[in-house]
Parts: structure tokens; sequence; C-alpha cells
């Protein structure tokens, strides 16, 4: 069980629109330091809070972590002391179930399961007028896991990590709406028109010059073709659209940095040249800078190690 106060943390977390990932120990046998039900936080920085192993599962567990939270899958990530027979670090084995198995080369014995579930915030749908449709589509949003939230258009300001925009103001404000929108490349931009209307707007933003291009992105008579005719209908052809935009990969899982923001940089694994370990390559992973690159590390010593090989003077002096 999550001790009472890392699930307040977790609580804490959520409520700031914060992702994170709920890391927790199911299997571990002798001589991890880790036993069964301990847990920890793995926040969108790659600090860990909590304890589910020591440094070596650690470095695992946060590489994975954030790639959970790019993915926004849950994963099953077991760790196996390295083969002695294996001459280098084997590759690490991603299986379709969502299961990711790692030989980690200084675990010191024994075997590891954790158990890493992201949670992430809700991706903001903004919607703009105030219509009966522009009403279901917040209320019905809300019953597909989409903050969406009513907003004024006279001072739109999209932010990192929003999903899409619908206008149904009924004529409003609409081309600077949807010129922002545009500016601030949102996945999605619908426009609830009906053909003849939106033909028209169409031809006033590409008079005011903007690229054809970003003409295409928006969707007029916003939603999918169903035959809709009341608010609701038009709402849920709305939804599914962005939806699908949300479900193709026309946007990832979103991962604010720490208080909002930009977007934190997406996660990678790089591999410690000495151990063969797989780390994340994040800014508190030590790494060094060789050749015109940055190589990461499982610790201090392999650096050293490394330095001293190549010739960095004055690392791990």
């Amino acid at each position: 069980m999550m001790p009472a106060a890392l699930s307040r943390r977790a609580q804490e977390l959520a409520a700031k629109g914060e992702a994170f990932v709920t890391a927790t120990v199911v299997h571990a046998q002798r001589p991890t330091s880790a036993k069964p039900g301990m847990a920890a936080l793995v926040l969108a920085d790659g600090a860990i809070e909590g304890f589910v192993g020591g440094s070596c599962t650690e470095h695992s567990v946060r590489a994975y972590s954030l790639l959970a939270m790019e993915s926004g899958e849950a994963v099953l990530l077991k760790i196996l002391p390295f083969a002695d027979d294996a001459g280098a670090a084997g590759a690490d084995v991603v299986a379709e179930d969502g299961t990711v198995t790692v030989q980690n080369p200084c675990l010191s014995g024994g075997a590891i399961e954790v158990f890493l579930e992201p949670v992430l915030p809700a991706p903001r749908v903004l919607v703009v007028g105030d219509t009966p449709i522009a009403s279901a589509v917040v209320r019905i949003g809300a019953e597909l896991d989409l903050d969406a939230v009513a907003v004024d258009g006279t001072d739109l300001e999209p932010r990192a990590g929003d999903l899409a925009l619908v206008v149904a103001a009924h004529g409003r404000d609409e081309l600077h709406i949807l010129r922002r929108a545009l500016e601030a490349d949102l996945p999605y931009v619908g426009l609830v028109a009906s053909p003849k209307r939106g033909t028209g707007v169409l031809a006033e933003l590409r008079g005011d010059g903007v690229p054809a291009d970003l003409l295409a992105r928006i969707d007029v008579p916003a939603g999918l073709d169903i035959g809709a005719r009341t608010p609701a209908e038009i709402a849920l052809s709305i939804l599914a659209k962005i939806v699908a935009v949300r479900r193709e990969g026309a946007i990832t899982a979103v991962r604010p940095a720490a208080g909002g923001g930009e977007l934190a940089p997406a996660a990678a694994l790089a591999v410690d040249p000495i151990c063969g370990m797989t780390v994340a390559a994040v800014a508190t992973t030590p790494s060094l800078e060789h050749d015109g690159g940055t190589i990461y590390f499982c610790c201090e010593g392999c650096k050293s190690r490394f330095a001293s090989e190549h010739g960095h003077a004055g690392v791990g002096d």
C-alpha cells in the first residue's frame, strides 16, 4: 500500500495538473532491498519520491517512467540481474503486452518487477461561444477524459499541451480566434458553421494572408458527418473528431514541465558505454560532453572511468 504521505503528494500533483508516474513493486527476489507493495512517484523531471529499490533499480524505473509519461501507457518493468555469460548487457526487450524486460549490470542479485502507471492531466479543449452547441461540447467532453473549458475568445491564450479549439460563436470574433489557434499550432481547430459560411470565413482568412496549408487545418463544418441535428448530436460529432485526432497520434501524451509552462523535453534513453545500463537522458543523469555529443552514465564511477580512458582532464580527479 502506498504510504499516506506519498498518497497525499500524488493527490497534490494531480490537483496541480502535473504529470507523474506511480511506481509500485509487485515482485521482488532476495537480496533486492525493495519489497512488494513499496511505492514511489516519478516526476516529469525524473525526480523520484519514495523507494522502489537502490540506485541501480532507480535508473531503469526513471527511464521507463519518463517513456510511460510520453506514451500514456502503463508498463510492467522486469529488472533482472546481468547474466554472467552475456559478455555485455543485453538489449532491453519491449513486448506488445506492455512488459519491458531489462538486464541491469549493477543489480546485486535477485530480480524485481515494478508496475509503472502514468497519471496525466486531461488535455484541454478550448470552447469559444455562448451557444447550446458550445455548452454541449463542454458537458459531454468531461465524460471523455477531456478538460473541455469555455473560454473568452477576445483574450484567447492557448498553452503548451492544449489539444483542440472549438469555435461555436455564431460569427463573433471568429477570424481573430481562428488565427490565434493556428499560430499556437493546436492539433485540432474546428469551426461550427454551415458549409457556405465556412467557405466565406476561409476566404476572409486567405485574403488576410493566412497560408493555404494553415487554412487546410481548420475543420469546417466541425466534426464528423453523422447527420447530426441537435446541439448534443453536433457536439458528439465534434468530440468524436477530437478523440480521433488524439488517438491517431496527432498529439502525444501531455507532460508539462513542473510548475506549468512549456512542455518538458521528450523522454529519451541512452546507454552507459562503460557498464551497458540503459539510463534516462535527462539533466539529473551524470553526463559528459564527448566528440560533439553528450554521453550519459549510470553513476559518477562509470563517468570517471570513461573520462580517464578518453583523456578528459579533471573529470573524476
